[in-house]
């Protein structure tokens, strides 16, 4: 076969005999198997395009065996795992289109544009399935705030994050941030988008029929985020700065067009398949839509929009140039798709066409310089199941008792340390920056337990929030994942929605590790069985491993994004204190279990022991109750107890309703264990004096226990335990420390 060479570019023999392709990632024994495939050796391009094909970040292929335990079907679900993102039917013709994605690895190196590219192709992936996109999310993770650097990435993720989705229009509504030092020089940086579509637009990326031409729009491609997918798919090191230019660069005006006349040529009813080119750039968008048809393709490189001079062949193929979309119709219908995206200001090139003999061949200079079966690059990566092993660290922290420090007695002091944590602290000044109101959708603005954004046209609303306490997980696994799924369940419910399914970001180290794929295979089966007890299969997701610093892995971080369906805008529900005279209930046992808490964390310096454990049947009993509860109007507010327990939960619904609250609880535990405890499965609730005894009766009927408290009253937050006062503060001062922490460490 003739190659286009460059001095750059190696011979098929010297890839060989160099093992050029282990700087790609690719092993000798894979490497076999490629010329097994080819019947011969790889030439440069050819390898490149294995290479990312058959990176974790693309083929999974170290984690399949894992998501293969994930319940992915349901009576709603309208398309699972597999597409640009999942879809869930939520009435009326009307569906619901989510997916979460990581940016992990670019974002270490260039936050701003790592976290913005991160927003542009998650997006992608929701229009691309013809969903219009009405909100996004972000789950974010860093190192302590104390540190320098860690303050440099926050500042430019969050202004990465804002700069694309305030551009684009698609409000920023919710999301989650938590600081620990596992995360120290490997930030976490996923990215949710939610989209509406009506089930007869639902598009797949597929390359239907042969002697179809394949189509190109966007952006002229240029040198960014070649090998990307690679990037991701190993461990950050000293070295990685150096691969600044594997990161993208993201124009959010640019995939505002994008996104309109891919919605316009939907609409029009003449696209066979469409999919957006992430990550891999043109080589994973034309070989996946020629698997998914049992098709091939041929790509004429010369006709792909370049922005750079004598781009090879190997360039194009693995550029992650952002805002470019990859879709076929039918010959009769290219012009009218070309005056589609001219309208819009976008050339639309023809790059090739769908044949019938299952290859992907590339020509360039009048040259065939690849072929390749489809099937090798896309159904028969090689696929590991890696050893597991149980951790010492693990077997260690069962014997440690996380009620062994000494009795904090200054629970005032203690609530504005816990308040004042980063983690628990107001996240206003990252919210700030979101334009989390535009298209004027938004019921439920960040800041409480779920976003709310409500389905124009009806009385319906979706909730949707981001959820995961990496401490538990790391602590506990099993117990950690089912956590995950749990809280994310209880904050949709505590907001009126239903839940309806998650899509997951599984943030891992190297699954080289034993000890790392222990706990990743132990994770999934926590979240599995949650998924399974509480009706929400996993409709896609992601995986991010290799995530290490210097010290190690970061703690295993599996995100959880849900959507919830609101039935009626009447149950739209909040965590704010409302009235006066209100009365407060807690629902749910509160045991000793400070293992993996931010008291525990903020308090006495560790994170250590077992994390609190969590009983699935209770908690879908809890979720069913309360939601039963608030479609019968019996609640005027509902807030999920989770980091910091108690004491927080109580001081954050005080603070967000700008009203005091006086409680007494009545236990059996020493009053800082009780009061701070993160047990699992509760819920604080208040209603009018007027409902509280028909609240009071549904609960009791449901089998669930609750104590009553006290009331909502005054200006203050006074807590008694056991008739004995220890919390007296104003809600205005510890609303201070609240709001002051996070702006006061990035001075």
């Amino acid at each position: 076969m003739a190659q286009q060479l460059t001095a750059k570019e190696p011979n098929a023999e010297q890839i060989a005999e160099q093992k050029i392709y282990k700087q790609m990632g690719v092993t000798d024994a894979e490497y076999d198997q490629i010329c097994g495939f080819l019947g011969r050796r790889p030439n440069y391009v050819e390898i490149g395009v294995f290479s990312v094909m058959w990176s974790e970040h693309c083929s999974y292929k170290n984690s399949k065996p894992v998501l293969r335990k994930f319940p992915v079907t349901g009576p709603r679900v309208l398309m699972g795992p597999g597409e640009g993102a999942g879809i869930v039917d939520i009435g009326d013709n009307q569906a619901v289109v989510f997916k979460i994605e990581s940016h992990n690895h670019p974002s270490a190196i260039e936050p701003f544009q790592g976290a913005a590219t991160g927003v542009g192709g998650i997006i992608r992936d929701i229009f691309s399935m013809g969903a219009r996109p009405v909100a996004l999310l972000n789950s974010l993770r860093f190192g302590r705030l104390e540190n320098e650097r860690v303050k440099y990435l926050f500042e430019h993720v969050v202004s990465g994050i804002a700069g694309y989705g305030n551009c684009i229009g698609i409000p920023t509504v919710g999301g989650e941030v938590m600081f620990d030092e596992s995360y120290e020089g490997n930030p976490l940086v996923n990215a949710m988008c939610v989209g509406l579509i009506d089930h007869d637009k639902i598009q797949k990326g597929v390359a239907k029929g042969v002697g179809n031409p394949v189509f190109y729009v966007g952006p002229a491609t240029g040198r960014d985020g070649i090998h990307g997918a690679t990037f991701a798919s190993e461990e950050l090191t000293a070295e990685s700065e150096a691969k600044r230019p594997a990161v993208q660069v993201g124009d959010p005006f640019m995939e505002k067009l994008v996104l309109e006349a891919c919605l316009d040529l939907i609409n029009s009813g003449i696209v066979l398949g469409i999919q957006d080119m992430g990550a891999a750039g043109l080589t994973c968008s034309s070989s996946e839509m020629a698997s998914k048809a049992g098709n091939g393709m041929e790509l004429y490189l010369d006709e792909v929009p370049q922005r750079e001079e004598g781009m090879t062949p190997y360039e194009m193929m693995l550029s992650e140039s952002q805002e470019r979309m990859l879709f076929v119709v039918e010959p009769k219908d290219e012009a009218q798709a070309k005056a589609i995206f001219e309208r819009w200001g976008l050339h639309c090139a023809k790059v090739g066409k769908v044949t019938d003999d299952g290859r992907l061949k590339l020509f360039h200079g009048g040259e065939l310089v690849g072929d390749m079966p489809v099937t090798a690059l896309v159904d028969e990566c090689p696929v590991y199941n890696k050893p597991s092993q149980e951790p010492a660290y693990y077997v260690e922290q069962a014997s440690v008792d996380t009620n062994r420090y000494a009795e904090v007695t200054d629970l005032n002091g203690a609530l504005e340390k816990v308040l004042a944590s980063p983690t628990v602290a107001s996240k206003e000044w990252v919210y700030n920056q979101y334009d989390y109101m535009v298209r004027t959708s938004t019921a439920v603005r960040p800041g409480s337990d779920a976003a709310v954004v409500t389905i124009q046209g009806t009385r319906k609303a979706l909730s949707m929030s981001t959820d995961c306490n990496g401490r538990y997980v790391y602590l506990d696994p099993e117990a950690g994942g089912m956590i995950a799924v749990a809280e994310a369940a209880r904050n949709n419910v505590c907001s009126g929605g239903e839940p309806l399914a998650i899509t997951d970001n599984l943030n891992f180290g190297s699954p080289e590790k034993p000890e790392i794929f222990w706990q990743l295979e132990k994770a999934a089966d926590g979240m599995s069985e949650a998924c399974r007890k509480l009706n929400a299969p996993v409709i896609g997701g992601n995986v991010s491993l290799y995530n290490e610093n210097a010290k190690g892995a970061i703690y295993p971080t599996p995100v959880i994004g849900m959507v919830g369906l609101v039935h009626d805008l009447d149950h739209i529900t909040t965590q704010s204190f409302k009235q006066e005279g209100d009365i407060i209930l807690v629902l749910g046992e509160t045991k000793a279990e400070l293992g993996g808490s931010e008291f525990q964390y903020v308090l006495h310096g560790v994170t250590e022991g077992r994390p609190p454990q969590i009983d699935l049947d209770v908690e879908k009993k809890l979720l069913d109750t309360v939601l039963g509860a608030i479609q019968q109007g019996l609640v005027a507010s509902a807030h999920d107890l989770s980091e910091g327990g108690l004491a927080v939960a109580l001081a954050e619904s005080c603070m967000s309703g700008r009203i005091g609250a006086n409680v007494d609880f009545s236990t059996g535990l020493r009053s800082d264990i009780a009061l701070f405890s993160e047990s699992q499965s509760r819920v604080l609730l208040s209603a009018s004096p007027a409902k509280a005894a028909a609240l009071k009766q549904w609960l009791e009927q449901q089998g669930v226990p609750y104590q009553e408290l006290g009331q909502v009253q005054g200006t203050e937050l006074q807590i008694q335990v056991n008739a004995k006062p220890v919390i007296q503060a104003s809600v205005a001062q510890l609303e201070k420390v609240w709001k002051d922490a996070i702006p006061c460490l990035m001075k």
